[in-house]
């Protein structure tokens, strides 16, 4: 057993299965699973106990020590340190909040932190929120899911992964003696068939049109708009562009941005390099910053990012009501198939699809940039009715 104090970049580190010891009676337990939990090794009344204090991903290593620490007082003095515990009563919204703040450094973006939290508060503290964990079973869980489980199944399956998080971290803490009661719940809630959601897109033939009418309009979010059909790029990523990104005529998007955390580096068309020249000097680091003033703030605040309903609200002002940002990506891909005659794997790789097995996707090294590259530069001339000839990028 690995002896000497632990450090965060140890504790990241460490995979094989066992206990490796911080020192003061505190120790770090990795599962075979690969799970990773603190457990305090006291000696109670003559006894040697173990009593867990959560999970490595929602407790830090410095709370961990000082709860150790407050444990290990009332044990030397005579007392039993699980009496102690029971006496601090949690309640479902105490024991959420403190899982949430432990979660917080360990997500790529603060929006999913306040997502994480908003759905149970919308959904689950208005029913088991005051509830002292102790007192909740597998009956008032299936009371917060079954409500919403068939309307709104992915929304009730985030839930109910989030509300297992929160008892496994209470029983792990030493705050719920019972079954983590979310595991009980399989065959009471049923089966849901999951129908793929297409996002509407505009025919790839209606393009040009499209684009002139986004020409006429003066605002920075018909640019931003523009820029994201040309690269046919996800608004996420097109949102958060910055200047610094830029690099001649190669738009380099990092990796905490992309949906596959993989950085992506895009190809860019002339008629995408036209529009990043239209709006240079509006922003010093957003390409396109948001206009909007942040209400009861002065306009000039901080430059901040276009909010991710700004699309669908231009596209209302234009009249086309039925489509969405996201769209234009699948618009690309049918032009791709069906009138460029792009090779399969080019076009997946102009979307940053993964594409391909395991092992296949090992051998395949190369982004297939220049050809990507060829590929856009076609789709930036269809789409503003210059077409030309359009080179096939097909198989030889």
């Amino acid at each position: 057993m690995p002896k000497g104090k632990l450090t965060v970049s140890k504790i990241n580190s460490l995979s094989s299965p066992g206990r490796y010891a911080d020192g003061n009676c505190l120790f770090l337990v990795v599962a075979p699973s690969g799970a990773k939990q603190w457990v305090a090794r006291l000696t109670i009344h003559g006894k040697q106990t173990d009593l867990g204090l959560g999970g490595c991903s929602y407790t830090r290593l410095d709370e961990a020590r000082e709860e150790c620490a407050k444990l290990r007082k009332v044990a030397r003095n005579g007392g039993d340190p699980r009496l102690e515990r029971r006496k601090q009563v949690l309640t479902f919204e105490q024991a959420a909040r403190r899982v949430h703040e432990g979660l917080l450094p360990t997500w790529r973006s603060a929006g999913h932190g306040q997502r994480w939290l908003a759905s149970l508060e919308q959904y689950a503290f208005p029913l088991i929120g005051e509830r002292p964990m102790d007192t909740i079973g597998s009956s008032d869980v299936l009371s917060v899911l079954s409500p919403i489980w068939t309307e709104k199944n992915d929304t009730a399956k985030r839930i109910k992964q989030r509300i297992s998080s929160v008892f496994d971290w209470a029983k792990g803490a030493g705050h719920y003696a019972a079954e983590n009661p979310v595991n009980g719940l399989t065959k009471a809630l049923p089966t849901v068939r999951a129908v793929p959601e297409h996002m509407a897109a505009l025919p790839w033939r209606d393009v040009p049109k499209f684009m002139e009418g986004l020409e006429k309009r003066e605002a920075v979010s018909a640019r931003a708009l523009g820029f994201l059909i040309l690269t046919a790029t996800r608004s996420r990523e097109l949102r958060g562009i910055r200047w610094s990104e830029i690099d001649g005529d190669t738009w380099t998007i990092p990796a905490d941005r992309m949906k596959t955390g993989k950085e992506h580096r895009v190809p860019l068309s002339p008629e995408a390099l036209a529009i990043l020249e239209s709006v240079r000097g509006i922003g010093n680091d957003l390409v396109f910053p948001s206009s909007a003033p942040r209400r009861g703030k002065p306009r000039r605040e901080k430059e901040r990012t276009m909010s991710d309903t700004v699309f669908k609200a231009l596209m209302d002002r234009m009249g086309w009501t039925d489509l969405t940002a996201h769209g234009f990506r699948s618009t690309f891909r049918d032009w791709c198939g069906e009138f460029a005659r792009a090779d399969r794997e080019v076009a997946e790789a102009a979307l940053a699809h993964t594409v391909g097995s395991k092992v296949e996707r090992a051998y395949a090294r190369s982004d297939l940039f220049e050809r990507r590259r060829q590929l856009m530069t076609s789709w930036g001339r269809y789409c503003v009715g210059a077409t030309g000839d359009v080179v096939e990028m097909v198989r030889a």
